[in-house]
């Protein structure tokens, strides 16, 4: 039973105590015009809206494990539901409305049951973070263009984009000015305390100042909307009627209203829970979702979903827990017993400035600006999914997205990197010949890595590539297949016929260093003769040794087969890790490196030093690696964009700065020191004279 009930005060902390019950209470002040909104447009009476921030948001902070998503009377499904009105020739507000609109609810809630029991949760693992962020945001900005006319004096806006736009125009037309200045200043004062003082319930002040505002001036004979009054009172739970309308009619339009809930909720709260570090089990959600609106349509309300708004000012004031939920609707139900007379002290711009502030807060539109650095075409797939939801509404937004995700990862997989490999002398282990010009393709051997799994839509480049890496000298094809997890049929067939004929030119196909259960999928797709035939082996190593080719390999275009020493190889191995980490920010890491080292010199330092994490074993190794730095200046510079000349002014300078540490500190080593610096410059002069030269001119200089 732990595991079911209260499930984000598990661990709970007392610290949370007062930040949680603050949060709540802001948020049920905030709920009572969004929710009496809601209900309105739902074709209910307002005091309903109010009822379904009560138990509907107790019931979801009961089972629900985001520790501080909030529930309540929300915009898409009283949208919808108020279309449901409209389809079946219901006025809203009516009697007839009153009664159908409970028994929607009550369908809505059977439908998210049976969401729970499929699992449908699962289905939010397939949304991408930019239709996430494109989905928030657009939410966002809706109930943002809902919420402005309030702000100019007039009544919330419904509908999409262009509706809202359309009447957005219409009240600026004839704004209240009262009402725009209080609206706009309030908006300006929140959105300034939050970042000078964060932590400030800023909120709460403007909502005191807007009714004592009320109370001591003539606001409404200025204009200014205030909410309407209503009668107070404990919620009354009533039976939905059966009888009130077409039974399915109503049942198939509950479907697309819970399908709008169980979406559009998980997707909030899952951007919310990824923000803060957290985790949340989609399908226990679901079934907090069906109790929220199960207590809702016996309480004659409207369906509930997710708040972003009210979700958004719980992040503000730092909620830890559902038990801000717990708080709002318990502060609700004090405030209908209660305080029913303070609700029509508070004027709507105030109201609506609240709610604007934490929507601009709480959008996703940073993750448009990262993704406009790194990555174009997942910025399309966030406006994608931005523009459906503005436009077409939450679940075609949705849905737009989600094909964008999908059709992005298509093509994305469509191209592949992928690349020759080969070695460097003395080395063994295989990199791109793109590297560097020190490495060099094993004589009639084409070694080629594909990076993505081979289906459709890229099997016909990894058969071109191979055929075009192949030369009259070749041998043999050996396919770096670690990142190729699967194979599809197309990708089967493709291989089969590549096979066969490189056989019949006489060069033979290897597959290696695959997972093993490529392997299971190669028999099933009767290529298990591939094995039998030798084809596929564990290693490249082992397919060359198949070939009778041992180490040191046959090099195409040097004849360097050279064992390198412990040493020499280590400091090449720095270099070449160097280079393949930083790529265009070598040149950075270089000076950072040189600069630590110097600082551990001056410090006294003696023992190894750890840089990104590479190590250097006293001046004479770091001596020595800096002397192949300066063999491989050419890559660094092609890297990093400088001039040779900088690069190897820098080396050198710091390789006086070793010499003048040895002479203060060690100088019974100098001897060494010189003698061995003598040995690499040799080797320098040997391998690269134009660069020796460069560095000799550098020193006498």
């Amino acid at each position: 039973m732990k595991n079911i009930f209260f499930p984000s005060l598990h661990s709970y902390k007392k610290e949370y105590i007062k930040s949680d019950i603050f949060a709540g209470i802001i948020i049920a002040l905030v709920s009572i015009p969004i929710s009496m909104g809601y209900a309105q447009i739902a074709g209910q009476s307002p005091i309903y809206g109010l009822y379904g921030s009560v138990f509907p948001i107790i019931l979801f902070a009961v089972f629900s494990t985001s520790k501080n998503f909030i529930f309540g009377v929300d915009a898409a499904p009283a949208a919808l539901v108020g279309g449901v009105l409209i389809n079946m020739g219901i006025e809203s507000g009516s009697e007839k409305a009153q009664a159908v609109v409970p028994l929607i609810t009550f369908f809505v809630a059977l439908w998210l049951l049976l969401f729970r029991v499929i699992r449908a949760g699962k289905l939010v693992n397939y949304i991408s973070e930019p239709v996430m962020g494109g989905f928030i945001s657009g939410i966002c900005t809706v109930i943002i263009l809902m919420q402005l006319p309030k702000i100019f004096g007039g009544s919330a806006g419904t509908g999409e984009l262009f509706e809202l736009s359309k009447h957005l125009l219409a009240v600026v037309k004839n704004m209240n000015i009262a009402s725009l200045v209080m609206g706009a200043l309030s908006i300006a004062v929140l959105l300034g305390m939050k970042k000078v003082f964060p932590k400030f319930p800023t909120a709460i002040v403007i909502l005191v100042f807007g009714a004592l505002f009320t109370v001591l001036f003539p606001s409404d004979q200025w204009g200014v909307v205030n909410l309407p009054d209503v009668e107070g009172g404990f919620p009354r739970f009533v039976l939905p009627d059966f009888g009130s309308g077409n039974i399915l009619e109503i049942i198939i339009s509950s479907l697309s209203i819970a399908v709008v809930i169980m979406s559009e909720t998980l997707l909030a709260e899952n951007n919310i829970a990824r923000k803060n570090g957290e985790k949340i089990d989609d399908n226990a959600e679901i079934f907090a979702f069906f109790a929220g609106n199960t207590v809702a349509a016996f309480t004659g309300c409207c369906p509930i979903n997710g708040s972003v708004s009210r979700s958004s000012m719980a992040q503000q004031f730092k909620a830890k827990s559902q038990l801000t939920g717990i708080v709002a609707g318990l502060t609700m139900i004090l405030i209908l017993v209660f305080g029913s007379r303070f609700i029509k002290l508070l004027p709507v711009p105030v109201l609506a400035a609240i709610v604007i502030s934490a929507l601009i807060s709480g959008s996703e539109f940073g993750i448009a600006v990262k993704l406009w650095k790194v990555n174009k075409k997942e910025l399309l797939i966030f406006i994608g999914a931005f523009l459906g939801v503005l436009i077409f509404g939450t679940v075609n937004g949705v849905l737009i997205g989600i094909i964008l995700s999908f059709t992005e990862v298509v093509f994305r997989s469509s191209k592949p990197a992928r690349f020759y490999l080969g070695i460097q002398p003395g080395h063994k282990h295989f990199r791109n010949l793109k590297d560097s010009s020190v490495i060099f393709p094993i004589s009639g051997v084409v070694i080629y890595k594909f990076c993505a799994s081979l289906f459709f839509a890229n099997a016909d480049i990894f058969v071109q590539d191979i055929e075009n890496g192949i030369h009259d000298d070749t041998v043999a094809v050996i396919v770096d297949a670690s990142a190729i997890g699967s194979i599809d049929i197309t990708g089967s067939s493709r291989l089969k016929m590549l096979y066969e004929s490189l056989k019949e030119r006489g060069i033979k196909l290897y597959l290696t260093e695959h997972i093993s259960s490529l392997n299971d999928q190669l028999r099933a797709l009767e290529l298990g003769y591939l094995i039998e035939d030798g084809a596929v082996r564990r290693t490249i190593h082992i397919a060359l040794k198949d070939l009778g080719i041992s180490w040191p390999y046959p090099l195409d275009g040097t004849d360097n087969q050279e064992e390198l020493t412990p040493s020499r190889r280590r400091i090449d191995n720095h270099i070449q890790e160097l280079s393949w980490a930083f790529g265009s920010d070598v040149d950075k890491a270089l000076d950072d490196l040189i600069r630590q080292r110097r600082k551990s010199l001056k410090e006294g330092g003696e023992d190894d030093v750890i840089i990104y994490p590479w190590h250097f074993y006293g001046e004479i190794d770091e001596d020595e690696w800096l002397e192949h730095l300066e063999e491989h200046i050419k890559e660094l510079a092609d890297a990093s964009g400088e001039d040779e000349r900088a690069i190897a002014r820098r080396i050198e300078e710091r390789r006086e700065e070793l010499y003048a540490h040895i002479l203060a500190n060690r100088p019974e080593q100098e001897e060494k020191f010189l003698e061995h610096r003598n040995a690499v410059d040799r080797q320098l002069e040997k391998t690269h004279p134009d660069i020796y030269e460069m560095i000799i001119e550098l020193r006498n200089s």
